[in-house]
């Protein structure tokens, strides 16, 4: 989770700078991937990443809403007692925290999201986040995690399908099995549509890359023919 959260932050001040508030508000509403995220998960990860000076914080004046949600945490409402202390409390007139990515910041935020993503309980929240920031990948790294997704899949529904056909299930059980290896087989039919279109996409670029160097290597079959007449000396 830590991982993948720092990895969601990062993407998001790739894009712009932003104050805590706001950060919250995007995980939660627009990646849809971190619904429950609370300030007191988000101010320690805030907190790491200025520690490895993957982000800065600057000052900016201005207000935001007029309190901290609460966040149903004792380590949520420390969070929002030191912000309140440290003169980052929400709807006053004094400064607040405003985050900004750094170049140590962007190199992590590219090496976390075109890394192999961790198997177990996040696996698709992992993926979910990569593929909202795969616009920021190099197209073959993008394609590679199409394409580790995909394989991932495809060995759970072979794993799901060992255990249907040996387990002795009643109705319900063999429905519910039955409705996960559906979902996953969906789930690989969309990845080969995106698959699929990203080489598409790619192919003309492996094109024209390949033509341009035929024609300048004069080692090559397909390289142009000298024009000197054959009965030059």
């Amino acid at each position: 989770m830590p991982e993948v959260l720092e990895l969601a932050i990062l993407g998001l001040l790739f894009e712009q700078e932003m104050h805590g508030y706001e950060i919250r508000r995007r995980l939660r509403d627009e990646l849809g991937l971190f619904a429950n995220i609370s300030f007191g998960s988000l101010y320690p990860a805030l907190s790491r990443l200025e520690r490895s000076r993957a982000v800065t914080v600057i000052e900016s004046g201005g207000s935001v809403p007029t309190s901290i949600p609460a966040t149903g945490s004792l380590s949520g409402e420390r969070a929002g007692l030191r912000a309140r202390r440290s003169g980052t409390t929400l709807g006053t007139k004094r400064s607040r925290k405003v985050y900004r990515i750094t170049e140590p910041g962007r190199a992590l935020f590219e090496q976390l999201l075109g890394g192999e993503e961790s198997a177990g309980a996040d696996d698709a929240r992992s993926f979910g986040l990569r593929l909202a920031f795969a616009r920021h990948l190099a197209p073959s790294a993008r394609l590679a995690l199409l394409e580790r997704r995909r394989l991932q899949l495809t060995r759970r529904l072979a794993t799901d399908l060992v255990r249907a056909s040996g387990e002795r299930l009643d109705v319900y059980s063999r429905s519910l099995v039955e409705h996960g290896t559906e979902t996953t087989e969906h789930d690989i039919a969309w990845l080969d549509r995106l698959i699929e279109a990203e080489r598409q996409k790619q192919a003309p670029a492996r094109t024209e890359t390949a033509r341009t160097t035929d024609l300048g290597d004069p080692h090559s079959g397909d390289a142009m023919t000298s024009t000197t007449p054959s009965g030059a000396s």
